[in-house]
Protein backbone atom coordinates (compact mmCIF):
# COMPACT_ATOMS: atom_id res chain seq x y z
CA UNK A 1 0.00 0.00 0.00
CA UNK A 2 1.65 3.61 -1.03
CA UNK A 3 2.01 6.12 1.93
CA UNK A 4 0.03 8.63 2.25
CA UNK A 5 1.73 12.08 1.66
CA UNK A 6 1.36 14.85 4.39
CA UNK A 7 2.69 18.26 4.56
CA UNK A 8 4.24 19.57 7.54
CA UNK A 9 5.13 23.67 8.76
CA UNK A 10 8.84 24.02 9.38
CA UNK A 11 8.02 26.39 11.76
CA UNK A 12 5.30 25.23 14.18
CA UNK A 13 5.56 21.32 12.66
CA UNK A 14 1.29 21.70 12.21
CA UNK A 15 0.54 18.47 10.00
CA UNK A 16 -2.01 19.39 6.50
CA UNK A 17 -3.33 17.18 3.86
CA UNK A 18 -2.57 19.51 1.18
CA UNK A 19 0.09 21.62 0.34
CA UNK A 20 -0.37 25.88 1.02
CA UNK A 21 1.13 29.14 0.61
CA UNK A 22 0.36 30.28 4.23
CA UNK A 23 0.56 27.50 7.52
CA UNK A 24 -3.23 27.58 8.62
CA UNK A 25 -1.48 27.29 12.20
CA UNK A 26 0.92 29.63 12.71
CA UNK A 27 0.55 32.08 9.50
CA UNK A 28 4.14 31.88 8.47
CA UNK A 29 4.60 32.04 4.41
CA UNK A 30 6.52 29.36 2.17
CA UNK A 31 7.31 26.84 5.35
CA UNK A 32 4.87 24.10 3.91
CA UNK A 33 7.09 20.69 2.66
CA UNK A 34 6.29 17.83 1.92
CA UNK A 35 6.86 14.57 4.28
CA UNK A 36 5.86 11.11 3.40
CA UNK A 37 3.78 9.89 6.48
CA UNK A 38 4.08 6.03 7.98
CA UNK A 39 3.32 3.25 5.98
CA UNK A 40 1.26 1.88 8.96
CA UNK A 41 0.46 3.49 12.18
CA UNK A 42 -0.22 0.68 14.19
CA UNK A 43 3.26 -1.30 12.57
CA UNK A 44 5.56 -2.34 14.59
CA UNK A 45 7.71 0.71 13.71
CA UNK A 46 5.11 3.08 13.90
CA UNK A 47 6.91 6.18 16.03
CA UNK A 48 5.66 6.16 20.06
CA UNK A 49 4.97 2.93 20.14
CA UNK A 50 7.25 0.07 21.75
CA UNK A 51 7.98 -3.09 20.73
CA UNK A 52 6.40 -4.79 23.99
CA UNK A 53 3.70 -2.50 24.72
CA UNK A 54 0.10 -3.45 24.89
CA UNK A 55 -3.03 -1.23 24.32
CA UNK A 56 -3.83 1.57 26.80
CA UNK A 57 -6.35 0.74 28.95
CA UNK A 58 -8.36 4.31 31.08
CA UNK A 59 -8.28 4.22 34.95
CA UNK A 60 -9.72 5.85 37.12
CA UNK A 61 -8.05 8.64 39.70
CA UNK A 62 -9.02 7.26 42.78
CA UNK A 63 -7.25 3.74 41.30
CA UNK A 64 -4.26 4.92 40.51
CA UNK A 65 -1.18 4.71 43.63
CA UNK A 66 0.30 7.92 44.54
CA UNK A 67 3.95 7.50 43.04
CA UNK A 68 7.00 9.95 44.39
CA UNK A 69 9.69 11.72 42.14
CA UNK A 70 12.38 9.54 42.35
CA UNK A 71 15.22 11.61 42.10
CA UNK A 72 18.68 11.07 41.35
CA UNK A 73 21.77 13.32 41.12
CA UNK A 74 24.03 13.79 37.90
CA UNK A 75 27.01 13.90 39.85
CA UNK A 76 26.97 18.04 38.73
CA UNK A 77 25.25 20.09 41.17
CA UNK A 78 25.01 23.19 38.89
CA UNK A 79 23.40 20.84 36.73
CA UNK A 80 21.34 19.44 39.70
CA UNK A 81 20.17 23.05 40.29
CA UNK A 82 18.92 23.67 36.70
CA UNK A 83 16.37 20.52 36.92
CA UNK A 84 15.03 21.21 40.30
CA UNK A 85 17.29 19.13 42.56
CA UNK A 86 18.49 16.36 40.23
CA UNK A 87 16.99 14.38 37.12
CA UNK A 88 13.81 12.53 37.36
CA UNK A 89 13.62 9.23 36.86
CA UNK A 90 12.32 7.85 33.42
CA UNK A 91 11.97 11.72 32.03
CA UNK A 92 12.86 13.35 28.94
CA UNK A 93 15.50 15.96 28.35
CA UNK A 94 16.41 18.34 25.48
CA UNK A 95 19.74 20.15 25.70
CA UNK A 96 20.20 22.62 23.15
CA UNK A 97 22.61 25.13 22.63
CA UNK A 98 25.13 26.03 19.63
CA UNK A 99 27.77 24.30 17.91
CA UNK A 100 30.93 23.58 19.95
CA UNK A 101 29.23 25.00 23.66
CA UNK A 102 29.87 22.01 25.26
CA UNK A 103 26.54 19.76 24.74
CA UNK A 104 28.30 16.60 24.06
CA UNK A 105 30.79 17.49 26.49
CA UNK A 106 28.24 17.87 29.66
CA UNK A 107 26.24 14.63 28.77
CA UNK A 108 29.64 12.42 28.80
CA UNK A 109 31.00 13.87 31.72
CA UNK A 110 28.08 13.17 33.79
CA UNK A 111 28.30 9.70 32.70
CA UNK A 112 31.60 9.05 34.86
CA UNK A 113 28.89 9.55 37.44
CA UNK A 114 25.84 7.89 36.47
CA UNK A 115 27.56 4.74 35.63
CA UNK A 116 28.92 4.05 39.19
CA UNK A 117 24.74 3.24 40.07
CA UNK A 118 23.21 2.72 37.22
CA UNK A 119 23.79 1.15 33.51
CA UNK A 120 23.98 4.00 30.93
CA UNK A 121 23.86 3.87 26.93
CA UNK A 122 25.65 6.81 25.33
CA UNK A 123 24.44 6.72 21.72
CA UNK A 124 26.43 9.15 19.23
CA UNK A 125 24.81 9.61 15.42
CA UNK A 126 27.90 12.06 14.95
CA UNK A 127 31.53 10.19 16.27
CA UNK A 128 32.72 6.76 15.80
CA UNK A 129 33.74 4.62 18.64
CA UNK A 130 36.76 5.48 18.56
CA UNK A 131 36.16 9.68 19.13
CA UNK A 132 34.59 8.84 21.71
CA UNK A 133 37.24 7.08 23.23
CA UNK A 134 39.53 9.83 22.74
CA UNK A 135 36.99 12.15 24.21
CA UNK A 136 35.97 10.02 27.23
CA UNK A 137 39.78 9.78 28.39
CA UNK A 138 40.09 13.43 27.81
CA UNK A 139 37.44 13.86 30.10
CA UNK A 140 38.47 11.11 32.29
CA UNK A 141 35.48 9.76 32.33
CA UNK A 142 35.25 5.72 33.07
CA UNK A 143 33.03 3.47 33.87
CA UNK A 144 32.53 -0.91 33.33
CA UNK A 145 28.34 0.33 33.14
CA UNK A 146 29.06 2.42 30.42
CA UNK A 147 27.96 1.52 27.21
CA UNK A 148 28.88 3.42 23.74
CA UNK A 149 27.17 3.21 20.56
CA UNK A 150 27.38 4.88 17.12
CA UNK A 151 24.18 4.50 15.49
CA UNK A 152 21.66 6.77 13.60
CA UNK A 153 18.97 3.64 12.56
CA UNK A 154 16.03 3.74 15.20
CA UNK A 155 15.23 0.80 14.80
CA UNK A 156 18.65 -0.82 15.19
CA UNK A 157 18.88 1.62 18.61
CA UNK A 158 16.35 0.18 20.20
CA UNK A 159 17.37 -3.17 19.68
CA UNK A 160 20.45 -2.41 21.51
CA UNK A 161 18.39 -0.91 24.39
CA UNK A 162 16.20 -4.12 24.51
CA UNK A 163 19.66 -6.29 24.81
CA UNK A 164 21.63 -4.07 27.18
CA UNK A 165 18.80 -2.75 29.76
CA UNK A 166 20.06 0.25 30.51
CA UNK A 167 18.75 2.89 32.93
CA UNK A 168 19.67 6.30 31.37
CA UNK A 169 20.07 6.53 28.00
CA UNK A 170 21.71 9.54 25.93
CA UNK A 171 21.08 10.40 22.46
CA UNK A 172 23.60 12.69 20.25
CA UNK A 173 21.96 14.10 18.62
CA UNK A 174 18.36 13.74 17.75
CA UNK A 175 18.79 15.36 13.95
CA UNK A 176 21.17 12.34 13.13
CA UNK A 177 18.26 9.73 13.80
CA UNK A 178 15.96 8.27 11.48
CA UNK A 179 13.23 5.45 11.14
CA UNK A 180 13.74 3.19 8.11
CA UNK A 181 9.32 3.48 8.05
CA UNK A 182 9.64 7.04 7.11
CA UNK A 183 11.04 8.57 3.45
CA UNK A 184 12.60 11.68 4.75
CA UNK A 185 15.98 12.27 5.43
CA UNK A 186 17.23 12.40 8.97
CA UNK A 187 17.02 15.93 10.59
CA UNK A 188 13.67 16.82 8.72
CA UNK A 189 10.39 17.65 10.82
CA UNK A 190 8.45 14.25 10.08
CA UNK A 191 11.86 12.52 11.74
CA UNK A 192 12.69 14.36 14.11
CA UNK A 193 9.11 14.29 15.40
CA UNK A 194 9.00 10.61 15.04
CA UNK A 195 12.34 9.91 17.08
CA UNK A 196 11.48 12.05 19.81
CA UNK A 197 8.30 10.36 20.35
CA UNK A 198 9.45 6.59 20.41
CA UNK A 199 12.38 8.42 22.77
CA UNK A 200 9.29 9.69 24.49
CA UNK A 201 7.46 6.14 24.82
CA UNK A 202 10.32 4.71 25.66
CA UNK A 203 11.05 6.68 28.78
CA UNK A 204 7.10 6.68 29.65
CA UNK A 205 6.75 3.01 29.65
CA UNK A 206 9.83 1.36 30.65
CA UNK A 207 11.40 4.51 33.13
CA UNK A 208 14.53 5.10 31.50
CA UNK A 209 15.70 8.71 31.82
CA UNK A 210 16.51 9.78 28.32
CA UNK A 211 18.47 12.70 27.77
CA UNK A 212 19.06 13.99 24.08
CA UNK A 213 20.99 17.11 22.10
CA UNK A 214 19.29 18.99 19.91
CA UNK A 215 20.71 21.43 17.11
CA UNK A 216 19.70 24.48 17.09
CA UNK A 217 19.22 27.49 14.00
CA UNK A 218 20.96 30.82 13.22
CA UNK A 219 18.00 32.21 15.79
CA UNK A 220 19.42 30.33 18.57
CA UNK A 221 15.96 28.25 19.13
CA UNK A 222 16.06 24.00 18.75
CA UNK A 223 16.20 23.56 15.81
CA UNK A 224 12.83 21.51 13.86
CA UNK A 225 9.33 22.09 15.07
CA UNK A 226 8.44 23.89 18.15
CA UNK A 227 6.16 20.72 19.13
CA UNK A 228 9.84 19.09 19.98
CA UNK A 229 9.79 21.21 23.08
CA UNK A 230 6.09 20.49 23.73
CA UNK A 231 7.07 16.37 23.86
CA UNK A 232 9.62 16.61 25.99
CA UNK A 233 9.41 16.78 30.08
CA UNK A 234 12.46 19.41 30.30
CA UNK A 235 14.50 22.00 27.98
CA UNK A 236 17.82 23.30 28.83
CA UNK A 237 19.42 25.88 26.53
CA UNK A 238 23.52 26.23 27.20
CA UNK A 239 24.36 29.56 26.34
CA UNK A 240 27.79 31.62 26.14
CA UNK A 241 29.88 32.46 23.81
CA UNK A 242 32.49 30.17 21.85
CA UNK A 243 35.56 32.80 22.42
CA UNK A 244 34.84 33.04 26.05
CA UNK A 245 35.29 29.84 28.61
CA UNK A 246 32.26 30.41 30.88
CA UNK A 247 28.64 28.49 30.01
CA UNK A 248 25.32 29.43 31.27
CA UNK A 249 23.03 26.69 31.55
CA UNK A 250 19.18 27.41 31.43
CA UNK A 251 15.88 25.67 31.63
CA UNK A 252 13.09 27.24 29.35
CA UNK A 253 10.98 24.23 30.51
CA UNK A 254 11.06 21.59 33.73
CA UNK A 255 8.01 19.61 34.72
CA UNK A 256 9.81 18.55 37.61
CA UNK A 257 10.93 21.98 38.59
CA UNK A 258 11.52 25.87 37.92
CA UNK A 259 12.18 27.40 34.89
CA UNK A 260 14.23 30.37 36.55
CA UNK A 261 17.05 28.53 37.58
CA UNK A 262 20.44 29.11 36.17
CA UNK A 263 23.59 26.72 36.31
CA UNK A 264 27.57 28.68 35.30
CA UNK A 265 29.95 26.20 33.96
CA UNK A 266 33.63 27.19 32.93
CA UNK A 267 35.07 25.34 30.13
CA UNK A 268 38.81 23.57 30.96
CA UNK A 269 41.35 21.44 28.91
CA UNK A 270 39.82 18.63 30.81
CA UNK A 271 35.84 19.32 30.37
CA UNK A 272 33.32 21.31 32.07
CA UNK A 273 34.05 22.86 35.76
CA UNK A 274 31.44 24.43 38.22
CA UNK A 275 31.43 27.48 39.39
CA UNK A 276 29.76 28.26 42.55
CA UNK A 277 30.36 31.41 43.03
CA UNK A 278 28.46 33.01 39.43
CA UNK A 279 28.80 36.74 41.25
CA UNK A 280 32.28 36.86 41.54
CA UNK A 281 33.10 35.79 38.19
CA UNK A 282 30.41 38.06 36.75
CA UNK A 283 32.57 40.78 38.15
CA UNK A 284 36.25 39.85 37.48
CA UNK A 285 38.09 42.15 35.47
CA UNK A 286 36.37 45.58 36.36
CA UNK A 287 37.85 48.81 35.61
CA UNK A 288 38.66 50.97 38.31
CA UNK A 289 37.67 54.24 38.02
CA UNK A 290 36.07 54.66 35.02
CA UNK A 291 33.09 55.83 33.99
CA UNK A 292 29.46 54.59 32.96
CA UNK A 293 29.63 51.46 34.85
CA UNK A 294 27.02 50.05 38.01
CA UNK A 295 26.81 46.42 39.59
CA UNK A 296 23.28 45.18 40.69
CA UNK A 297 21.87 42.13 42.10
CA UNK A 298 19.13 40.01 40.20
CA UNK A 299 17.53 36.91 41.21
CA UNK A 300 18.17 33.92 39.44
CA UNK A 301 15.61 32.00 40.76
CA UNK A 302 16.35 31.34 44.32
CA UNK A 303 19.97 32.15 44.16
CA UNK A 304 21.14 36.40 43.88
CA UNK A 305 23.60 36.97 41.18
CA UNK A 306 25.79 40.03 40.93
CA UNK A 307 26.29 41.30 37.94
CA UNK A 308 27.92 44.83 35.83
CA UNK A 309 25.98 47.06 33.56
CA UNK A 310 28.09 48.76 31.46
CA UNK A 311 26.41 52.14 29.44
CA UNK A 312 28.27 54.80 27.01
CA UNK A 313 27.18 57.97 26.13
CA UNK A 314 28.43 59.81 23.49
CA UNK A 315 27.67 62.89 21.59
CA UNK A 316 25.96 61.73 17.90
CA UNK A 317 26.40 63.95 14.73
CA UNK A 318 23.43 61.67 12.80
CA UNK A 319 19.86 63.24 13.16
CA UNK A 320 18.73 59.70 14.50
CA UNK A 321 21.31 58.78 17.24
CA UNK A 322 22.02 55.02 17.31
CA UNK A 323 20.63 52.83 20.20
CA UNK A 324 22.10 49.72 21.15
CA UNK A 325 21.49 47.07 23.75
CA UNK A 326 23.09 43.56 24.93
CA UNK A 327 21.97 41.59 27.74
CA UNK A 328 19.37 44.09 28.55
CA UNK A 329 15.94 44.38 27.01
CA UNK A 330 16.25 47.09 24.06
CA UNK A 331 12.54 48.52 24.75
CA UNK A 332 12.87 48.80 28.75
CA UNK A 333 16.14 50.63 27.31
CA UNK A 334 15.21 53.37 25.91
CA UNK A 335 12.28 53.84 28.12
CA UNK A 336 14.90 54.11 30.97
CA UNK A 337 17.06 56.88 29.17
CA UNK A 338 13.84 58.55 28.28
CA UNK A 339 12.83 58.52 31.89
CA UNK A 340 16.54 60.14 32.60
CA UNK A 341 15.88 62.82 30.06
CA UNK A 342 12.71 63.95 31.48
CA UNK A 343 12.92 63.71 35.59
CA UNK A 344 16.86 63.72 35.58
CA UNK A 345 17.14 66.70 33.29
CA UNK A 346 20.25 65.24 31.12
CA UNK A 347 19.79 65.52 27.58
CA UNK A 348 20.18 61.99 25.93
CA UNK A 349 17.92 62.95 22.71
CA UNK A 350 21.12 63.63 20.96
CA UNK A 351 23.69 61.02 21.98
CA UNK A 352 24.06 57.75 20.62
CA UNK A 353 23.54 55.13 23.81
CA UNK A 354 24.98 51.75 24.16
CA UNK A 355 24.69 49.51 27.37
CA UNK A 356 26.35 45.75 27.86
CA UNK A 357 25.83 43.00 30.47
CA UNK A 358 29.15 41.62 31.18
CA UNK A 359 29.85 38.21 31.24
CA UNK A 360 27.15 37.00 28.93
CA UNK A 361 24.40 37.31 31.86
CA UNK A 362 20.75 38.53 29.97
CA UNK A 363 19.22 40.51 32.54
CA UNK A 364 15.10 40.98 32.52
CA UNK A 365 14.38 42.07 35.81
CA UNK A 366 13.37 45.88 36.55
CA UNK A 367 15.35 45.11 40.15
CA UNK A 368 17.99 46.24 37.58
CA UNK A 369 16.77 49.43 36.56
CA UNK A 370 18.12 51.93 38.72
CA UNK A 371 21.80 50.35 38.11
CA UNK A 372 21.59 50.78 34.50
CA UNK A 373 20.17 54.56 35.25
CA UNK A 374 23.17 55.27 37.23
CA UNK A 375 25.37 54.05 34.38
CA UNK A 376 24.05 55.88 32.02
CA UNK A 377 24.12 59.26 34.13
CA UNK A 378 27.39 57.88 35.11
CA UNK A 379 28.77 58.04 31.54
CA UNK A 380 26.96 61.58 30.23
CA UNK A 381 28.61 63.41 33.01
CA UNK A 382 31.44 61.25 32.75
CA UNK A 383 31.72 60.90 36.73
CA UNK A 384 32.51 57.24 37.83
CA UNK A 385 30.08 55.39 40.08
CA UNK A 386 31.87 54.37 43.87
CA UNK A 387 33.44 50.93 43.05
CA UNK A 388 31.76 49.55 46.46
CA UNK A 389 28.65 50.70 45.56
CA UNK A 390 25.28 48.28 43.82
CA UNK A 391 21.94 49.30 42.77
CA UNK A 392 18.89 47.98 42.97
CA UNK A 393 15.53 49.19 42.34
CA UNK A 394 13.06 49.20 39.98
CA UNK A 395 12.45 53.09 38.32
CA UNK A 396 8.81 53.81 37.14
CA UNK A 397 7.76 56.29 34.24
CA UNK A 398 7.56 59.21 36.77
CA UNK A 399 10.85 58.48 37.79
CA UNK A 400 9.90 56.98 41.14
CA UNK A 401 11.93 53.64 43.11
CA UNK A 402 9.56 51.13 43.25
CA UNK A 403 9.62 48.16 45.68
CA UNK A 404 11.52 44.94 45.27
CA UNK A 405 11.24 41.62 46.18
CA UNK A 406 13.72 39.44 47.95
CA UNK A 407 15.67 42.32 49.05
CA UNK A 408 17.01 40.45 52.16
CA UNK A 409 18.91 37.82 50.13
CA UNK A 410 20.19 40.46 47.43
CA UNK A 411 21.58 42.38 50.38
CA UNK A 412 23.18 39.51 52.04
CA UNK A 413 24.97 38.61 49.01
CA UNK A 414 25.91 42.12 48.31
CA UNK A 415 27.73 41.94 51.90
CA UNK A 416 29.39 38.81 52.15
CA UNK A 417 31.41 40.23 48.36
CA UNK A 418 32.74 42.98 50.36
CA UNK A 419 30.53 46.09 48.87
CA UNK A 420 30.05 48.37 51.57
CA UNK A 421 27.18 50.77 49.77
CA UNK A 422 23.83 50.07 48.50
CA UNK A 423 21.19 52.17 47.35
CA UNK A 424 17.80 51.06 47.57
CA UNK A 425 14.28 52.62 47.18
CA UNK A 426 13.03 54.20 50.25
CA UNK A 427 9.80 52.26 49.95
CA UNK A 428 11.46 49.22 51.21
CA UNK A 429 12.62 50.72 54.37
CA UNK A 430 9.84 49.00 56.79
CA UNK A 431 11.45 45.30 55.91
CA UNK A 432 14.98 46.46 55.21
CA UNK A 433 17.94 44.49 56.77
CA UNK A 434 20.83 45.87 58.65
CA UNK A 435 24.40 44.46 57.65
CA UNK A 436 27.57 45.68 59.27
CA UNK A 437 29.83 47.62 57.26
CA UNK A 438 27.16 48.01 54.76
CA UNK A 439 25.75 51.35 54.34
CA UNK A 440 21.93 51.77 52.76
CA UNK A 441 21.35 54.95 50.68
CA UNK A 442 17.62 54.79 50.40
CA UNK A 443 16.38 56.74 47.46
CA UNK A 444 12.92 58.10 46.14
CA UNK A 445 13.76 58.98 43.08
CA UNK A 446 16.02 58.87 40.20
CA UNK A 447 17.02 62.66 41.08
CA UNK A 448 17.75 61.47 44.25
CA UNK A 449 20.11 58.77 43.61
CA UNK A 450 22.00 60.67 40.65
CA UNK A 451 22.91 62.87 43.18
CA UNK A 452 23.73 61.03 46.14
CA UNK A 453 26.22 58.50 43.94
CA UNK A 454 27.52 61.14 41.32
CA UNK A 455 26.66 64.70 43.12
CA UNK A 456 25.37 67.47 41.33
CA UNK A 457 25.88 67.46 37.19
Amino acid sequence: MKARTLFYCTQCGNETPKWAGKCPACGAWNTIVEQPAAKSRGSQNSPGRSRSAGPARACQLSEIDRVEEIRFSTGLRELDRVLGGGAVKGSLVLVGGAPGIGKSTLLLQICSVLCTASKVLYVSGEESLGQLKLRAQRLQVTGESLYLLSETNMEDILETIYETGPDILMVDSIQTLYQSSLDSPPGSIGQVKGCTLTLMDLAKRQGITVFIIGHVNKDGAIAGPKVLEHMVDCVLYFEGDAHNSYRILRAAKNRFGATNEIGVFEMQNRGLSEVENPSKMLLEGRPEGASGTCVTCVMEGVRPVLAEIQALIAPSSASSPRRTSNGFDFNRAVMLMAVLEKRGGMRLSGCDAFMNIIGGLTLDEPAADLAAVLALASSYVDRPVPGDLVAIGEVGLTGELRAVNHLEQRLSEVHRLGFGKCVVPKRNSGKMPHYDGLDLIQVNNIGEAVRAVLGKA
